[in-house]
């Protein structure tokens, strides 16, 4: 008996020990970058553009207490040290704002800015934190959103909502599709794509998502989100048993390639993230700076 007591004593200090040590990692973590690089494959896509790098960075969440702006600006520096051609942004720059956003989006625009500066093509989309909404059913603060986006284009960093734009860097045309926020209902995927003449190759952009099943079959053959944060904490390489996915009870499609989501001839990337939600923790899911070099089909 004396044993057995003795063994679940030294089993219960080393399960405490081990839960200590995944909290204090757990506040560590968000100051890790991965640099994940992939190969997106576009049909039609025009010689020129083969082999040239795309980037995407998403979710700062900036004015959370405890945030991640630290990461942002290290993820900015990374990307400029790539030199990729086009840079993205995925939305949800801001966390919660409060009366005076004025902070926070000074802050959002200062770590972006640097892009600009470099020579680096900068495009961006809105989240639902950039309306001011942590639910689904919250009211969208559409005045905070504006605000964001003219402080971002005054910048040089041009705010896709519904729209489509040719990319520069070739006479060869390559579009970029961005939509605008699912959660505060100003998406709108037949207007984005109307930009877009039939059959030309494209990359498309939006912050949730639960807006890539809205694309028709093979009009959005590279798409990029983020949103999901990858789940934040979870259980390694499983964003579907997250502490994001249960308290909120969203749906974590995914992060990387969402294999067997949206229609035929679409493929979608949900890239984890920056920054975080509710509390600055991240576990088993570390930022993430993406890096694309793009092909023909």
């Amino acid at each position: 008996m004396k044993n057995t007591s003795q063994t679940l004593k030294y089993l219960s200090f080393g399960f405490l020990g081990i839960l200590g040590l995944l909290v204090i990692w757990s506040f560590i973590e968000p100051r890790m970058l991965n640099t994940e690089n992939e190969t997106a494959t576009i049909p039609n896509l025009p010689p020129s553009w083969e082999g040239k790098r795309v980037a995407q960075l998403s979710d700062f969440q900036i004015g959370l207490w405890g945030d991640n702006r630290g990461t942002a600006r290290r993820g900015v520096a990374e990307l400029i040290e790539a030199q990729p051609d086009i840079a993205l942004i995925s939305g949800d720059f801001i966390y919660h704002p409060g009366e005076n956003i004025k902070p926070e989006i000074e802050t959002a625009v200062d770590i972006v800015r640097p892009l600009v500066e470099a020579g680096i093509p900068t495009y961006a989309v809105l989240g639902n934190h950039d309306y001011g909404m942590s639910s689904k059913t919250a009211q969208p603060k559409v005045e905070i959103a504006e605000r964001l986006a003219t402080a971002l284009e005054d910048a040089g960093i041009e705010v896709l909502q519904n729209e489509a734009v040719q990319l520069p860097g070739s006479n060869e045309p390559l579009y970029l599709v961005g939509v605008d926020s699912l959660w505060a209902n100003r998406d709108n995927v037949n207007e984005a794509l109307s930009a877009v003449p039939n059959n030309l190759p494209r990359i498309t952009m939006m912050h949730n998502p639960d807006t890539f099943e809205q694309f028709p079959s093979s009009t959005a053959p590279l798409a990029m989100a983020g949103h999901t944060h990858g789940g934040q904490v979870r259980l390694p390489g499983t964003p579907q048993w997250s502490w994001l996915a249960f308290t909120q009870k969203d749906e974590v499609v995914a992060d990387g390639w969402a294999k067997g989501y949206g229609e035929s001839g679409n493929q979608l990337y949900v890239n984890v993230g920056i920054g975080m939600s509710i509390v600055p923790i991240r576990l088993f899911c570390p930022p993430e700076l993406t890096l694309f070099t793009l092909q023909a089909e």
